[in-house]
Order: C-alpha cells, then structure tokens, then sequence
C-alpha cells in the first residue's frame, strides 16, 4: 500500500471530524441562545422549569413537561393549552435560523387511556400530540422541510422510571439533530425503500438482511 491510499481515508477522517465538532458547537451555541429566550420571554420563563434543555448523543434536546398544577396538554386530549402554543411558536421561530434538522415525539405517562372512544390508546394520543406540537412549531415560522421526524411513543420511553405514573413523563421532545443524526435516520429511509418491490416488501431482501 502506497503512502498516498492511506493519507485519502485520514483526509477524510479529519474533515469529518472537524465538521462534527463544528456542528457540536453550533448546538451549544444554541442551547445558550435558548436558555436567554427562556430568560427574556414572560411566558417561557413562567414555565422555565418545565422547559428542558440538554445535549444527547442525537443532538441538542428540548422538552416540554407536563406538571399536576400546571398542565402544557388537555387532560387526555392531543388540545395544546394557549401558553405551550405560544412556547412551541416562539421555539418554531428560534430554531428555524439552524440548518440542522429536527425530530419530534410525543410522550404519555402509563395511566391508560380511558376517554371512552374506541380503538385510541396512549399510543395515538402520544402521536397526535406530536403532530399539534408540529404544527404550531410550523405557525411559528419553522420550514416545515427540517421536521424529518415526528413520532408517539405512549409511555415506552419514560422521564421518571420510578413512577410511570408521574405527570412529567407527558411531555413532548424535540430533538436538534446532529447532521449524523440525521444522515442515520436518511439512511434508515433508503433502507426501508430499497426492501420494496412495487410497493410491495421483496422476501429475498428480507432473507438475505435477516442471514
């Protein structure tokens, strides 16, 4: 092996690296610029304790927590309360000034749903959560184009695991992806698109994946 094929991966390697520790960086600067909007605003700053802010491996996350006395959803509704719309629009507006892409999901305590109608559980609550969330983040100014993502997950992913049934486990997440957070979830799309054969799941694909 020549000296030049080897420098062409650490090349590449280095340039990827450097770009992630810039994305890294942007996000920070994000979270700062949040923390300051949460400060400024009246009413993101009347429910500051219930606004979340950290970095995970996907990206910069931002939660918004229900409280027993201060509830951000309608009791067992997907109805966003007036001051968890103005929230979501004042975040809408912020995020929209960064490339990076975002995902939403919606979460639900393990309190079953029990408001009669049929065929709906936590699980579509979390969804159609998800989705109002979505939509006023979009009423804010957010290009509808950077949500790659927007999912219900009832009560599988909780907040507080010593108590399913604690009201901070309703809560909606919005995850500010990494760009290979993003590049991932690409991928799993073209994976998913690549089994089907005229619209339909190609068993030979699916054998071969699964040996």
């Amino acid at each position: 092996m020549d000296a030049d094929s080897t420098e062409k991966p650490l090349s590449l390697r280095t340039a990827q690296l450097e770009l992630e520790r810039r994305d890294a960086r942007r996000l920070e600067d994000l979270k700062r610029r949040l923390e300051r909007l949460i400060e400024s605003n009246p009413t993101m700053r009347e429910f500051r304790k219930q606004l979340l802010l950290d970095i995970t491996t996907e990206g910069l996350r931002i939660q918004i927590i229900d409280d027993k006395n201060r509830p951000m959803f309608a009791l067992a509704r997907a109805e966003l309360e007036p001051h968890t719309r103005e929230i979501l629009q004042k975040l809408g507006s912020a995020l929209n000034e960064m490339p990076n892409k975002l995902s939403l999901s919606g979460h639900t305590d393990s309190t079953p749903y029990a408001s009669g109608e049929k065929n709906y559980s936590n699980w579509e609550l979390s969804a159609d959560r998800a989705n109002a969330s979505r939509r006023e983040l979009i009423l804010g100014g957010m290009n509808e184009q950077k949500i790659m993502r927007v999912v219900g997950l009832s009560s599988a992913v909780l907040f507080d695991r010593n108590d399913p049934t604690n009201p901070v486990n309703r809560r909606i997440s919005i995850i500010v992806m990494s760009n290979k957070a993003a590049e991932a979830i690409s991928k799993e799309g073209a994976e998913t698109t690549e089994v089907k054969t005229n619209g339909a799941v190609n068993p030979e694909t699916l054998r071969s994946r699964a040996g």
